[in-house]
């Protein structure tokens, strides 16, 4: 991206700022993103170098290598900072391998759908 100088940057998107900073990227679908902001473009399409995704399952967490990762500026609903000098996680958080965590999503996705059909089997009790 060019640009003429500090005046352009009322009229650009404030991505310039987080420009070769660690960013934390939260996705529509629920995703989120760790990685270097390199570039940025007018629709707020965004290139993250070393890129991860972080998958959260309760108290457990892997961090899923992407290495350089293209974001389609639609699918961005926040993106932050992040402090390298703090952690970036509660100390009660569990790093786990990656296998681990794609089981515990599994188990987490299939308890979703039973609660859902249960629900449903029960819709004609009327609680209210």
């Amino acid at each position: 991206m060019s640009w003429g100088g500090p005046e352009d940057l009322l009229f650009s998107t404030s991505l310039a700022s987080y420009l070769d900073k660690k960013l934390l990227v939260l996705l529509r679908d629920g995703r989120k993103l760790l990685g270097f902001l390199r570039s940025f473009d007018q629709f707020a399409n965004a290139v993250l170098e070393g890129a991860c995704e972080r998958v959260i399952v309760g108290e457990m967490y892997c961090d899923i290598p992407l290495g350089l990762y293209v974001i389609r500026g639609e699918n961005v609903v926040l993106l932050g900072e992040l402090d390298l000098d703090k952690d970036e996680l509660p100390p009660h958080m569990i790093r786990v391998p990656e296998a681990d965590i794609k089981r515990a999503q599994k188990a987490e996705r299939e308890a979703t759908v039973l609660k859902g059909s249960m629900r449903k089997r029960m819709e004609f009790l009327d609680f209210d």
